[in-house]
């Protein structure tokens, strides 16, 4: 009996960000055969909107004169039938769109997908954020083989990736994203030493191993905004986990009587406990504080809108009247 090499497999992948990047170059750089890879559309860019910006994934596809499809529907019988005259046997999948079943189930030993969390916690478009947010000490990434729902399929390997308490989702994107490229890597060869079609366990088997599941939607503006009724502990957690991208923010209302937006994007705790409503500025020794549910929350990095990101010490230094400010 014939045994399964390297060469057998034809791969198409899929995905979009610098995220998805690091695992083609894995498999480019490892001489897996690539024969395809699908992105999304170039975005229009520019305050016009006059110029187009290439995907990351598209730029290293064709640095490496890789073929690059670019759906505007991933049922469009015309891309189908391209995808399909590619003659992959396995799709590998990262940081991308919903599939349709069309799609997933076209190859014969199926389509993964390399997810940035330990499943089945953290199913959804942001798990990197919310892992972060909820104050988790510990995510990872996952290869699963793609279904009919969302981030439900078999699971065929896990790795996990430990999250220090000061550490902000770029920290934990950048572990991630290497790490993603590791299990790529390790489930090609579970795949090929099983001639195609590796073990792989049912995701309820393994929802015992945690207290509670969470979801982890697309971020959207109106969920960055931070409560500062809440506990200091969960605002800085919820901050770090929105920095640097998309940021929490906060809206003030200036003596002018003005509105405007505030980004904070790094934050100390303290155990200073001022005996004054949430959400009231407080500048003590050249220090910015803001008050939440319990504690006083050190301010050390923001943003105020059309301004540059910037330490809290400069920003005080051209806001002599800050404290005149009242968050909305």
């Amino acid at each position: 009996m014939r045994i399964m090499e390297k060469k057998d497999l034809r791969i198409v992948f899929m995905g979009t960000p610098e995220f998805a990047v690091a695992t083609l170059k894995a498999l480019v750089e490892n001489e897996y055969n690539v024969v395809a890879v699908v992105t999304q559309p170039d975005k229009p860019v520019g305050r016009h909107q006059g110029e187009v910006q290439p995907s990351e994934v598209k730029k290293y596809a064709l640095e490496h004169d890789l073929p690059v499809l670019q759906p505007e529907k991933m049922k469009d019988p015309a891309f189908v039938e391209k995808l399909r005259s590619y003659k992959a046997n396995l799709q590998v999948v990262v940081a991308f769109r919903m599939l349709p079943e069309v799609v997933w189930d076209m190859p014969a030993y199926g389509t993964f997908n390399v997810h940035a969390a330990l499943l089945p916690q953290y199913r959804g478009a942001a798990p990197i954020n919310w892992a972060v947010i909820n104050g988790e000490k510990q995510t990872g990434v996952t290869t699963f083989f793609l279904d009919k729902d969302i981030d439900t399929g078999r699971v065929i390997l896990q790795k996990p990736f430990d999250i220090p308490d000061n550490a902000n989702v770029e920290y934990v994107y950048d572990g991630l994203m290497h790490l993603g490229a590791e299990i790529c890597l390790e489930t090609l060869e579970k795949i090929i030493a099983a001639d195609g079609h590796p073990e792989s366990i049912p995701q309820e088997e393994l929802e015992g191993k945690f207290k509670r599941l969470y979801e982890a939607p697309k971020l959207f503006k109106d969920i960055c905004e931070i409560d500062w009724s809440r506990p200091s502990k969960r605002i800085y957690d919820f901050i770090r986990g929105l920095s640097p991208y998309p940021g929490a923010w906060t809206s003030l209302l200036g003596p002018d009587g003005k509105t405007v937006d505030l980004k904070i994007f790094k934050t100390t705790k303290t155990e200073k406990n001022v005996g004054m409503r949430p959400g009231m500025i407080v500048v003590y020794k050249g220090v910015l504080y803001i008050t939440t549910g319990d504690f006083l929350l050190q301010i050390d990095e923001l943003q105020m809108a059309g301004k540059t990101r910037m330490r809290a010490r400069d920003f005080l230094n051209g806001n002599k009247n800050i404290e005149n400010y009242i968050i909305k």
